[in-house]
């Protein structure tokens, strides 16, 4: 039978973190089953431009970036839709146009992506009225799942669990030797145990973990001397100044390196550089940069109390821990650094990852979903 589909984004090409990393894929998936099937595929983006658009992930003729411009989006979302047979919004911030999209058009079939923190708390009159309204919850975890069935009572036949997958045009490592442009960047050698931490820093977002992992540095340079913490990510101005004054406070400013943003081409490479990624998050809708890291062959430590634990598979391919407990850290990461990353440990860790968070098997699963409806 044949479909029309329309991806909904919020943003997709002109920014980089995980949900815009979610939506390419998703988008390249949905134009590859498209593709297979005769089906029509759109995305259309409220603050993309059309110059941001990544060709690799969907052809130009696929694409409309609305560079801002609200109402004509949700006039030109709305009215377009009446030829849909399913929408899907990546946000919950679409919420309005879902409901115009039900209201104009009752047989499309409307579907929203819920990641994390979005979705984690009390929500608008028109928010909530959408997740009554829509035909299905697409979780990326276990855990946002449950918290939508518990928080807002979302029928639990609605819902369904997606892990995200990894990008399909990220470049994985054939071999795992450490990165020799960044060992001289950051002034390493062979015998720096690296700690490696990616994540947004925000002072509106002080969650994420990176400051147990400073404040465990002082008694882990006792039992390993020359370990070095690479702290990657972008940070505001404030968080900048605080996550600063921590690193001097604790008195670990010869251990911490702070990168800033890093380019994503260099990402692959940062991860061969480390011999942990640690990223204690308490409020992970999933983590895509778990996947990533373990990907490149890269151990990963998160935290035990959100949808961390999906990419992870449950402890298969990491260890969580509790994020309040300094002690757990410090052990864990003491275990990690202690056993020796072998070359097969990294290609067990990258293999077994590929197994379970590839495209294709992504892809099989939202064709089935997008059949069944």
């Amino acid at each position: 039978m044949f479909k029309n589909i329309t991806l909904f984004s919020l943003q997709t090409f002109s920014t980089t973190g995980g949900i815009q990393k979610m939506t390419r894929t998703m988008a390249h998936s949905l134009n590859a089953i498209c593709t297979k099937n005769n089906w029509n595929f759109k995305l259309a983006s409220l603050y993309d431009e059309d110059s941001d658009l990544m060709p690799q992930y969907v052809p130009a003729q696929n694409f409309k970036g609305f560079g801002k411009q609200r109402i004509l989006f949700i006039i030109k979302t709305v009215f377009a839709a009446k030829k849909d047979d399913v929408v899907i919004l990546s946000h919950i911030n679409l919420a309005l146009a879902g409901l115009l999209i039900k209201l104009r058009s009752p047989k499309t079939k409307v579907w929203l992506i819920a990641h994390g923190i979005e979705v984690w708390r009390p929500l608008s009159a028109h928010k909530k009225r959408f997740l009554t309204q829509c035909d299905k919850i697409i979780c990326v975890s276990s855990f946002t799942k449950a918290k939508m069935e518990t928080l807002h009572k979302t029928d639990p036949n609605k819902c369904v669990v997606l892990n995200n997958a990894l990008d399909p045009f990220m470049k994985l490592p054939d071999n795992f030797g450490k990165s020799a442009y960044l060992m001289e960047r950051y002034g390493l050698t062979k015998a720096n145990p690296v700690i490696f931490t990616l994540t947004r820093l925000a002072s509106t977002e002080l969650y994420k973990g990176h400051d147990i992992v400073i404040k465990s540095l002082p008694k882990l340079k006792h039992k390993f001397p020359l370990i070095k913490y690479i702290l990657a990510g972008k940070y505001d101005e404030l968080e900048g100044l605080r996550v600063k004054q921590l690193i001097e406070d604790t008195g670990v400013t010869e251990q911490v390196i702070l990168t800033g943003f890093i380019k994503e081409e260099e990402l692959p490479d940062h991860f061969l550089t480390a011999d942990v990624f640690v990223l204690p998050s308490k409020k992970e809708g999933f983590g895509i940069v778990f996947i990533e890291a373990l990907a490149c062959g890269l151990p990963v430590i998160c935290g035990n109390a959100d949808g961390s634990i999906d990419a992870i598979r449950n402890g298969e391919l990491g260890t969580a821990i509790n994020t309040d407990n300094q002690q757990e850290l410090e052990d864990c990461i003491t275990n990690h650094l202690k056993e020796p990353l072998t070359l097969k440990k990294r290609r067990h860790l990258k293999d077994t990852c590929l197994h379970y968070f590839n495209e294709q098997t992504y892809i099989n699963k939202l064709q089935q979903m997008l059949i069944d409806d």
